[in-house]
């Protein structure tokens, strides 16, 4: 992709919802507004998402421990939600993305696979 298609492809992202992975394993999901040279991303109307906490983990497996004590631990699957806060405008570093992904809505999913077949 040469530089003007990249520019293309990234002025056809404004507006859109980007999921951002970061390298402390936060995940933020927000409009994206631009980027600069050094690959920061500029994210409005954008939620946090955290995996839970290595101690909060263990506590969950120890209370799944004390209702199950008839299943082996080491095959005891724990199930946690990751936590969420709102927090609006942020940037993100570019040096610290991991991965982005574009949100799609089913209806924006159905109109690019028909665009594919035809």
């Amino acid at each position: 992709m040469d530089e003007n298609q990249a520019a293309q492809y990234l002025e056809s992202l404004i507006g859109q919802t980007l999921r951002v992975h970061a390298s402390d394993t936060r995940i933020f999901v927000g409009t994206f507004k631009c980027t600069d040279s050094a690959r920061n991303i500029i994210l409005a109307s954008t939620y946090e998402y955290r995996f839970p906490s290595p101690s909060a983990v263990q506590d969950a497996a120890t209370v799944a421990d004390n209702q199950e004590s008839g299943i082996a631990a080491e095959f005891q699957n724990v199930k946690m939600n990751m936590t969420s806060r709102f927090i609006g405008l942020v940037v993100v570093p570019g040096q610290h993305i991991i991965k982005i992904e574009l949100e799609e809505t089913p209806q924006q999913s159905r109109v690019r696979e028909s665009l594919k077949k035809s």
